[in-house]
C-alpha cells in the first residue's frame, strides 16, 4: 500500500517552476533552496538587459556574464565560478539542509549595463527533474516502458530523499525543543534561587536594622 501511494505521488509530481530577478552592477541575490543529501541541482539561467530605446528586454552582450555561488547548511562552498550571459550550474548536495545559491554580475564596466537593469531568468531542477530523460534513453537505447519505469523509480527514491530530509529535521526540531525547555527549566530554578537568596538577606537586614534600632 504505501508503495503504491509512493509511486502516485512520484507520478503526480511536475518539474521545478521557473523565476526572473532583477539585479543592479553590483547587486547580489541570493536564494534558499531545501534539498536533501546526495541530491543534484541544476540551474539554468539566461540574461537581459534593458533597451532605453526600444524600452524593452534585449539579451545581454557576450561580455557579460554571471558569477554563481553555492554554499551548503554549514556554509561550506561547494561551487564558486564564473559563467557566461546564459549558462548552466550543476551541483550535488552532500549535507542535507538549506543550501544558498548566489548570483550577481561579473562586469565591472559600467558601459555594460549602462545605468540599468539586468534581468536574469533562472529555473533550479532539484534531484530526479534535473535529469535529461531523452539523453539517457538514448543513451541506454531504453524502450518507452522501461524509460518511464525508471523515472518511477528515481522518483521514488527522490521521494524517500525527501522524507529522510524531513524525519532529520524533525529530530533536529525535537533536539532544539529539548535543549530549550531544559535551559528555560533551569534558569527558572536559578530565579527560585536568586528569590530565595535575596528573601533570606533581606530578612537578615531588616532583623540587624531593628536590632540596631532596639525595636526587638
Amino acid at each position: 500500500m504505501a508503495a503504491a501511494w509512493l509511486l502516485l505521488l512520484a507520478a503526480c509530481m511536475g518539474p521545478a517552476a521557473s523565476l526572473y530577478f532583477h539585479i543592479g552592477e553590483t547587486e547580489k541575490k541570493c536564494f534558499i533552496e531545501e534539498i536533501p543529501d546526495e541530491t543534484m541541482v541544476i540551474g539554468n539561467y539566461r540574461t537581459q538587459l534593458y533597451d532605453k530605446q526600444r524600452e524593452e528586454y534585449l539579451p545581454a552582450t557576450p561580455g557579460l556574464g554571471m558569477f554563481v555561488e553555492v554554499k551548503d547548511p554549514d556554509d561550506k562552498i561547494i561551487l564558486s565560478r564564473q559563467y557566461g550571459s546564459e549558462g548552466r550550474f550543476t551541483f550535488t548536495s552532500h549535507t542535507p539542509g538549506e543550501h544558498q545559491i548566489c548570483l550577481h554580475s561579473n562586469s565591472t564596466k559600467f558601459s555594460l549595463f549602462a545605468g540599468g537593469m539586468l534581468r536574469v531568468h533562472l529555473d533550479i531542477q532539484v534531484g530526479e527533474h534535473a535529469n535529461d530523460y531523452a539523453q539517457i534513453a538514448a543513451k541506454d537505447k531504453l524502450s518507452e516502458l522501461q524509460l518511464r519505469v525508471r523515472q518511477l523509480i528515481e522518483q521514488v527514491e527522490q521521494i524517500q530523499k525527501e522524507q529522510n530530509y524531513q524525519r532529520w529535521r524533525e529530530e533536529r526540531f525535537r533536539q532544539t525543543s529539548e535543549s530549550t525547555n531544559q535551559r528555560v527549566l533551569w534558569w527558572s530554578i536559578a530565579q527560585t534561587l536568586i528569590l530565595v537568596a535575596i528573601g533570606v538577606w533581606q530578612m537578615r537586614h531588616l532583623k540587624s536594622f531593628f536590632e540596631a534600632k532596639k525595636l526587638v
